[in-house]
């Protein structure tokens, strides 16, 4: 028995190297964005500086585990068996759901996660001790209110930082425009010392508060000298920033360093809790019960978790590493970032989000508001606010999503509003200030156009949506889980412990895949930074016929399986070719969508006269793809049914004209591929007799419909189906090649 407890605290530490692992990747996005997103430094260095954070965080935490060890439940009316249940519950909840939201790209809170899976696990071993008779109650058993703490942060967080997201940056850009290196010369030294002050005063209040050297008289002392740190603070580093800049220093890079490098010291030295303070509680509590349990474990009560948490070192040191390791290779961490950074750019990109009513109507009612104030607004202040935020002056590093003085701002004020709520005791969380910050000043550098206002608003309506999923399904999923484990006992936790990790090297394999399915999306974003609009349409052409080329390679696929599938009446293969072409619609709306973008760089002439034949082509490929749903879906639920095959005659007719189809699309893929633009008219030839032949079969076959034997009708009434849909699909490759020729060859 003592034996299996062991095991089983093991585990517990073995969890929270994957659970180290993935929530890193998730909260990275709190410190990263800015930096990658501004392009401050080099990736490689922005690693840097954040490791370096990551891991003095981790490394001088004092290990206060408070939260995970009395801060949901009371501890003392609960045995070491059941609080060993909802510890593992806890960790495996924890990393399935944080590894779900790093696969989708979206951030969210791992505190919430932590708070509500322990709410949800000690809820439902709560209800099981009530039916067993245990005499106490909820309040004996739950602390409900670090959870209401939770939520009320949550709503917080959004309004606050998104308003003073807006505010600060309108008036940072009114006051540097767009133009910003043409104002920054007695400006940067004022706005470089508010800049770091706030960054001091941050790392005072949040980022070294819980660390090992602080003691009570130290914090006393700070908290009764605030004011004289703060203007000491200003005083020196105005000057210091001013002198900086006289010596050619950027001052906003080292501004977004600086904060980049105290927010991930603040992430590790405060959230580090949230990742290994429950395998520590479980080794305390074994602890405890090894030397005092009897052996007992569904007696002996855990009233030593009541006692503050003594955590050694060498275990700080070791989640520092697995965290900064963690950061510098997970791809899901650079996943998870984009999708901030992409809301948040300041040009218009691969938007990730699709529609919603909600974004469409809140962009309608401020369309309306924003005429309306420029119709009462005098026209000089129109022309003052209209050249102090000038898009077309925007100064950005090269490849960047924003300019360094949003990035400056992003950090410094979120950490100054995390800073200030722990000051006031409003539970803020690190992870929504930092990302409504974000979006708030996005909003106010008018980074939310006409052409993107939709999406972003839907992506932020999504984030946000997201985290009180978080807090239901944490809930929900560790009271599943828990419940196994109480009632399946040791073996169901090791089992479902080992699930976990499988789960999540399993995700992690399919990830890699999709991201190598998604590197073509690099010349997108080539084309979006380019000046040139000759160049700019050449590799916009590549683009165009590359992703079609794509996709007539996966029609002609999926055309050769679903036929030899309905012919053999096999209904595996249906399915799964019904299942791709329905992702292949979304494939296509993006890839219009991005195309789309993508002639705004080219110059309007080429982009006039290009216009039909791109809009033609991408049109052929809807009604291709819309031709083989049709055939899919009727052939699949025929064959579903267990309805009569085909008959035999009919197989061999089809066969010869389903062989003349694949070899018509091998023939347009090696056009394609070779860029063969005079073999087109011999391509269209082959189109025009292909559908001559299958409009022949099509009417013979209507002729002698009544001559049929009456139970074949529904199996011919499918086959008919399929002759015109064919048909269709052949005349829209057909129209498709002379579009794609007239890219090519305007004259052809």
């Amino acid at each position: 028995m003592d034996f299996l407890f062991i095991g089983v605290v093991i585990f517990l530490f073995m969890l929270a190297v994957f659970d180290l692992w993935v929530g890193v990747s998730n909260d990275a996005v709190n410190f990263l964005t800015s930096a990658l997103g501004s392009k401050a430094a080099p990736l490689k260095r922005v690693l840097l500086v954040a490791s370096v954070g990551v891991f003095v965080g981790a490394a001088m935490s004092n290990g206060m585990m408070d939260i995970a060890r009395h801060g949901i439940f009371r501890p003392e009316n609960f045995s070491f068996y059941e609080i060993i249940c909802i510890f593992m519950a806890v960790m495996v909840t924890d990393i399935i759901l944080l590894d779900v939201f790093n696969t989708l790209g979206m951030p969210t809170s791992t505190t919430v996660s932590m708070v509500f899976e322990l709410l949800g696990a000690t809820f439902v071993v709560a209800l099981i001790k009530m039916a067993a008779g245990a005499g106490i109650g909820f309040s004996e058993l739950l602390n409900t209110e670090k959870a209401l703490s939770v939520i009320l942060g949550i709503f917080l967080s959004v309004a606050i930082a998104f308003f003073f997201g807006t505010l600060v940056q309108f008036l940072a850009r009114t006051v540097f425009t767009f133009n910003y290196r043409s104002r920054l010369k007695w400006k940067i030294g004022i706005f470089g010392g508010v800049c770091t002050t706030a960054i001091v005063y941050f790392l005072l209040l949040k980022g070294v508060s819980n660390m090992a050297f602080m003691t009570p008289a130290l914090k006393e002392w700070i908290n009764s000298h605030t004011a004289v740190i703060i203007l000491g603070s200003l005083g020196v580093f105005t000057v210091v920033m001013q002198a900086l800049h006289a010596l050619k220093v950027n001052v906003l890079k080292v501004i977004v360093l600086m904060g980049t490098f105290a927010l991930a010291m603040a992430f590790a030295g405060n959230d580090l809790v949230n990742f290994i303070g429950v395998p520590l509680s479980g080794l305390s509590a074994w602890q405890d019960f090894a030397a005092n349990g009897s052996g007992d474990a569904h007696g002996f009560l855990m009233d030593s978790l009541n006692g503050p948490a003594d955590t050694p070192v060498y275990f700080l040191i070791g989640a520092g590493m697995i965290m900064v390791v963690s950061l510098a290779t997970s791809k899901k961490a650079h996943n998870v970032t984009r999708t901030e950074i992409g809301l948040g750019s300041q040009q218009g990109g691969d938007e990730m989000f699709g529609s919603s009513r909600i974004a469409r109507r809140l962009v309608r009612w401020t369309l309306s508001l924003l005429a309306w104030v420029r119709r009462v607004t005098p026209a000089r202040v129109r022309g003052w606010f209209n050249r102090r935020f000038n898009v077309d002056e925007t100064i950005m590093e090269s490849g960047a999503a924003f300019d360094l003085v949003r990035g400056s701002i992003n950090l410094v004020l979120a950490g100054g509003l995390i800073a200030l709520g722990t000051s006031m005791k409003l539970p803020l969380s690190t992870t929504f200030v930092t990302f409504m910050v974000a979006m708030g000043t996005s909003l106010a550098d008018r980074a939310w156009g006409r052409e993107s206002a939709v999406f972003r608003i839907t992506g932020v309506i999504s984030v946000i949506g997201g985290w009180f999923l978080t807090a239901g399904v944490a809930f929900i999923g560790a009271g599943i889980i828990v419940a196994i484990m109480h009632f399946g006992s040791y073996w169901a936790m090791i089992a479902l412990g080992l699930a976990t990790i499988a789960l999540l090297i399993r995700s992690n394999r399919r990830f890699k895949k999709r991201c190598k399915e998604e590197r073509g999306d690099v010349l997108f974003q080539t084309i979006l930074a380019e000046k040139d609009p000759a160049e700019a349409w050449h590799l916009l052409r590549m683009y165009i016929t590359g992703r079609q080329e794509s996709f007539i390679g996966l029609a002609a696929q999926c055309y050769d399986e679903l036929t030899r599938a309905f012919l053999a009446d096999n209904p595996g293969p249906l399915g799964k070719t019904e299942r791709a072409l329905r992702q292949t619609k979304t494939v296509l709306k993006n890839d219009r969508r991005k195309q789309t973008l993508c002639l705004r760089q080219v110059d309007r002439p080429t982009a006039m006269e290009m216009n039909t034949w791109f809009y033609l082509g991408n049109n052929c490929c809807m009604s291709i793809l819309y031709n083989l749903r049709r055939m899919a879906e009727a052939c699949r639920e025929h064959v579903d049914n267990n309805f009569r095959p085909l008959p035999q005659a009919y197989v061999d007719e089809f066969e010869l004209l389903r062989t003349r189809i694949g070899v018509l699309f091998n023939d347009v893929l090696t056009m394609m591929n070779q860029e063969a633009i005079p073999a087109v008219p011999l391509l269209r030839r082959h189109c025009d007799e292909l559908k001559g032949a299958l409009s022949a079969n099509y009417h013979r076959l209507r002729q002698h419909l009544h001559e049929e034997d009456p139970e074949s009708m529904s199996v011919l009434y499918v086959y008919l189906n399929l002759l015109q849909e064919s048909r269709e699909m052949v005349s829209s490759l057909r129209k498709y090649l002379r579009a794609y020729a007239k890219l090519y060859t305007p004259d052809f």
